[in-house]
């Protein structure tokens, strides 16, 4: 799931992006949700600190109460991830954040071919969010950050009451339950029991006689039930 996360004080501007936004995601297969905001109230601090994935924000530099600039700041803070796009009525504005280390993909003038540069700007940050996807959680203080792409697959522990993420490496448990950190991954993971969703993309082998599923790196598990063989091919 990408997330965009809108934020212009100009109702109009922000609507524009929308359209944009719907008119590029039109043309792919990927599914995505717009977060709109007027202004970088408390809602769209608590969009900085959710676990959602694959997050672009699109992001006007000044609003009534404060400084798209300072909210990048307040995102790289824990999300070096996440697409950082400006908007600016003020193009002078641009050699202030080149001068900063925020990390952000490009800034747009509002009056200087928006759409165009925009729906450029969105197509490049696709490509970035399909490399860069990862989820992260914090357990006892400490935060990982795991890439999606190795995990091959995630579970519940019954002893310990926690959420297990494997991958071919290691073992990460969380208190985090089993779905919230099922709504952090993409749609390459399918359930396959009710406590268990694999990663597709590292599936070897299904043998469902014996309910068993194999990954690349040759661990096999049995979470396989009945309920889910049919939608698990």
């Amino acid at each position: 799931m990408i997330n965009f996360i809108i934020c212009d004080d100009n109702k109009t501007i922000a609507k524009s992006v929308e359209d944009i936004v719907d008119k590029i995601m039109m043309k792919n297969k990927l599914a995505y949700k717009k977060h709109t905001f007027y202004d970088y109230n408390e809602k769209f601090l608590e969009i900085i600190d959710s676990d959602l994935t694959a997050k672009i924000y699109i992001l006007d530099i000044e609003t009534p109460s404060a400084s798209g600039i300072d909210m990048a700041r307040k995102i790289r803070e824990n999300d070096i991830d996440s697409i950082i796009i400006f908007l600016t009525s003020h193009q002078e504005l641009g050699n202030v954040l080149l001068q900063d280390e925020i990390m952000f993909l490009t800034f747009i003038c509002k009056f200087d071919n928006m759409e165009k540069r925009l729906e450029s700007a969105i197509a490049s940050a696709l490509k970035m969010v399909g490399v860069k996807r990862t989820i992260r959680f914090d357990d006892r203080g400490v935060l990982y950050t795991i890439t999606l792409n190795d995990i091959l697959y995630v579970t519940t522990s019954t002893y310990e009451r926690k959420t297990v993420i494997v991958t071919s490496y290691n073992e990460y448990k969380t208190n985090k339950t089993f779905n919230e950190v099922c709504n952090m991954l993409t749609d390459d993971f399918k359930q396959t029991h009710r406590s268990c969703v694999v990663n597709t993309k590292l599936v070897v082998k299904v043998n469902k006689k014996k309910n068993e599923i194999e990954f690349v790196n040759g661990t096999k598990i049995d979470l396989l039930s009945d309920g889910f063989k049919k939608e698990f091919k």
